[in-house]
C-alpha cells in the first residue's frame, strides 16, 4: 500500500538504491503460459485463509507457497494472453509476497517495519527483483488504473481489504474486482455511514489513493456510492452533503502469527 512515508524513510530507500519496475523481464528458466496457473496459491487460500483471517504457522509448513513463488520467477507476466490475465497475475503476486513476507518475519506493524515490507524486500518475479511498493505503485496503479485494485491486494493488516480464499481469474476478473469492492466499501470495520450526523467514516485508503477514485468517478463519495448496497443510502450520498472522516488504519497481523517471529501474538 502507497503512503506518504517520513522523510527519513524515503531518504533510506534512495540510499538503498530504490529501482523501478522494468518493462521487459527475463526469467533464467522461462515456464510457457500454457504450463503455468494460480493452481497451487489458490489451494494455499482455501485450506489457510478463513473470512480474510489468515493461518499463517499453517502456510510456513504448506510446500505449495514456495512452489508457487518458484513459478513466479519463471514467468513473464508481458506474455499473458490478455489485460485480465496480467492484472490477475500481478494481484495474485502481490498476495503471494505479502504472505511471503509474514511468514519470512517481517511485520508492518511499525513505521520502520513497514519501510523493510513494502520498500526494502525485493522478491524474484520474471527474472527481476522487485519490491511491494513497486509492484504496487508501477505496476498495479501506474499500468492498469482501475481503482478496484485497491479492494483486492492485501498487506497482511486488519485494515486491509480481506485476503479471499480463491485467486483472482482473468476470465471472470470484473466480477471478482467488483464483488471484493462491494464487500470492502459495505463493511463496518472498514467504513461507516452515520445518517443522522451526514458523516461517512472512510478506511484511510480513501485517503491514500484519492486521486484513483476521484478520477473515476469525480468525487471520494461519488466512488463509494456506486458499491453502496443500501438504495436509500446511495441516493441520500448523491443529493445530500456528507462530510468525510478517515478511520485510523489498524496495522495489527490479520491472521494467527507465524512461529518464531517477532509480531505480537494475535487472536481473533
Amino acid at each position: 500500500m502507497r503512503r506518504a512515508w517520513p522523510a527519513a524513510l524515503m531518504a533510506a530507500w534512495v540510499l538503498a538504491g530504490c529501482s523501478t519496475v522494468p518493462r521487459t523481464f527475463v526469467p533464467a528458466d522461462p515456464l510457457p503460459e500454457r504450463e503455468f496457473s494460480h493452481d497451487l496459491l489458490d489451494g494455499v487460500l482455501r485450506d489457510h485463509v478463513v473470512d480474510g483471517w489468515v493461518d499463517y504457522p499453517s502456510i510456513q509448513s504448506d510446500p505449495r507457497l514456495p512452489q508457487y513463488l518458484v513459478q513466479l520467477d519463471r514467468v513473464d507476466p508481458n506474455s499473458l494472453a490478455t489485460r485480465d490475465d496480467r492484472l490477475a497475475f500481478w494481484i495474485n503476486t502481490y498476495n503471494a509476497l505479502a504472505i511471503k513476507g509474514i511468514v519470512d518475519r517481517y511485520s508492518p506493524e511499525t513505521l520502520w517495519g513497514r519501510y523493510k515490507y513494502f520498500l526494502a524486500r525485493e522478491y524474484p518475479v520474471g527474472g527481476r527483483h522487485l519490491t511491494l511498493d513497486g509492484i504496487e505503485s508501477q505496476v498495479l496503479i501506474a499500468q492498469f488504473r482501475d481503482p478496484r485494485i485497491h479492494f483486492a491486494i492485501v498487506c497482511a493488516s486488519r485494515s486491509c481489504p480481506k485476503l479471499q480464499s480463491w485467486v483472482y481469474d482473468g476470465k471472470r476478473l470484473g466480477q471478482q474486482l467488483d464483488q471484493v469492492a462491494r464487500a470492502f466499501v459495505n463493511d463496518p470495520v472498514r467504513n461507516r455511514f452515520h445518517r443522522a450526523g451526514k458523516t461517512v467514516y472512510l478506511s484511510q485508503i480513501f485517503a491514500w489513493f484519492a486521486e484513483d477514485f476521484e478520477r473515476e468517478a469525480g468525487s471520494l463519495l461519488g466512488y463509494v456510492r456506486r458499491y453502496v448496497n443500501d438504495r436509500d443510502l446511495e441516493r441520500e450520498l448523491e443529493t445530500t452533503p456528507y462530510r468525510i472522516e478517515f478511520l485510523r488504519y489498524d496495522w495489527s497481523l490479520n491472521g494467527f502469527a507465524p512461529h518464531g517471529e517477532p509480531h505480537a501474538r494475535a487472536s481473533r
